[in-house]
C-alpha cells in the first residue's frame, strides 16, 4: 500500500509537532526550511515553554484553556522531559490587587501563604507574603524539547530537507504550511508580535518551577531550565521588528528577576534575543485548510505554540485520516 506523501513547511514547533504526528499515523514525511539550521533560527527557540492551560486563562481565550488541558496531557506521554513542578504566579505589595483579580479569573490553583511559599520554594521565603500555586502545570526547557522531536522525527522516518524553500515538486503532495510568517501573503488576518527574552545563569538561586510577576505592560516570568540557567521573558510589543532587545525591555526584564530575588542581580546575561511571534487577531492558533485540501496552513500561534502544537497535529491528522474537524481546524 502506497503511503500518501506530506510536505511540512516550517520546523519550528509547531512544524515539528505536524511532522511527527503525521509520520507516526504512517504518512510519508517530507519536512521542509528555508534556514539550514531551523532548531537555532525558528521563533520557538525564544519561548518560555511553559505548559500552563490555566494561567494563560487570565487572558486567552477559552479555547487556550480547553486544549491547552490536552496539549499539556499529550507532552506528558510523549514526552520524558516535562518538568512537572507546577507554576507560581506572584505580585510585588503594592500589586496585590492584581493577584487578587487574577485568581478570580483563573482555576485549578491554590492560594499559598507565607510559609506554604517558603515550604514550596525556599529562596522566595522572605520575598513574598503569598503566591498562587497551580500545580498541575508544568513546563520543557526549549532547545531539550525542539532537539527531542527533531530526533523523533528521524525516528519516525521523516526526510528533512532544510537550506531551502517550498519547491514546484512539494505541489505533488500535501502541504502542511507552518512557516508563521513567512506565510503571512497567504493568511491576511496574520501579525507579528515582538517577544523579547533574557537567558542568565545564577549559581545564588535555586527555583523549582517557573515564576511568574505580574507587570503593568508584560506577563514576566522566570523559567528554569536547569544547570542554573534561567529564561527570563517575555515582551509582547506590536511590532514586527526582530532586531536586538531595547534597553527598554531588557531593564523590564532584569528588573523582574532581580524583583523575584536580589542575587540575580549577579547573574550572568548568557543571551539576549528577540523573535517575532505569528498572531490572528483572536490570538489563537488554528489550522486552515485550503486550495480543495491540498494545503492546511497551521499558523497564530502567538504566545500558546508549545501548549496547543500537539493538539493541532492531532487535529491536522485527524482530518487527514478521517475528515475529522476539530474546533481549532477551519474549512
Amino acid at each position: 500500500m502506497t503511503r500518501r506523501r506530506v510536505t511540512v513547511a516550517g520546523a519550528g514547533i509547531i512544524g515539528l509537532w505536524q511532522a511527527l504526528m503525521l509520520a507516526r499515523r504512517r504518512y510519508q514525511v517530507r519536512l521542509v526550511d528555508r534556514e539550514v539550521e531551523p532548531l537555532n533560527a525558528c521563533a520557538s527557540r525564544h519561548a518560555g515553554a511553559m505548559l500552563a492551560p490555566w494561567v494563560e486563562a487570565e487572558t486567552a481565550p477559552d479555547e487556550v484553556r480547553l486544549f491547552g488541558v490536552e496539549g499539556l496531557a499529550i507532552w506528558r506521554e510523549a514526552y520524558p522531559g516535562v518538568v512537572n513542578n507546577g507554576s507560581l504566579v506572584v505580585a510585588v505589595a503594592r500589586d496585590l490587587p492584581d493577584l487578587t483579580r487574577f485568581a478570580k479569573l483563573t482555576h485549578e490553583h491554590k492560594t499559598l501563604d507565607r510559609a506554604a511559599l517558603a515550604a514550596l520554594e525556599p529562596d522566595l521565603a522572605d520575598r513574598f507574603s503569598t503566591a498562587l500555586f497551580f500545580p498541575d502545570e508544568a513546563h520543557v526547557a526549549t532547545p531539550h524539547a525542539l532537539a527531542f522531536l527533531h530526533r523523533s522525527c528521524q525516528d519516525a522516518g521523516v526526510d528533512f530537507h532544510f537550506g531551502r524553500e517550498l519547491e514546484e515538486s512539494d505541489r505533488e503532495t500535501v502541504i502542511v504550511d507552518c512557516r508563521g510568517l513567512g506565510a503571512r501573503h497567504q493568511l491576511a488576518d496574520l501579525r507579528g508580535v515582538r517577544g523579547e527574552r533574557l537567558l542568565i545563569r545564577s549559581s545564588d538561586v535555586s527555583f523549582a518551577r517557573p515564576v511568574r510577576l505580574l507587570h503593568p505592560r508584560h506577563p514576566l516570568y522566570v523559567v528554569p531550565w536547569g544547570g542554573n540557567r534561567y529564561l527570563v521573558g517575555a515582551t509582547m510589543i506590536e511590532s514586527e521588528d526582530a532586531g536586538p532587545v531595547s534597553v527598554r525591555s531588557a531593564l523590564e526584564l532584569l528588573g523582574a528577576a532581580y524583583t523575584l530575588h536580589p542575587a540575580f542581580g549577579e547573574a550572568e546575561v548568557l543571551e539576549m534575543s528577540a523573535g517575532v511571534r505569528p498572531a490572528f487577531p483572536d490570538n489563537v492558533p488554528r489550522a486552515r485548510v485550503v486550495n480543495g485540501g491540498r494545503s492546511i496552513m497551521v499558523n497564530g500561534a502567538y504566545r500558546h505554540g508549545y501548549l496547543l502544537a500537539p493538539v493541532l497535529a492531532e487535529a491536522v491528522a485527524d482530518y487527514m485520516d478521517t475528515g475529522a474537524l476539530h474546533p481549532l481546524l477551519q474549512t
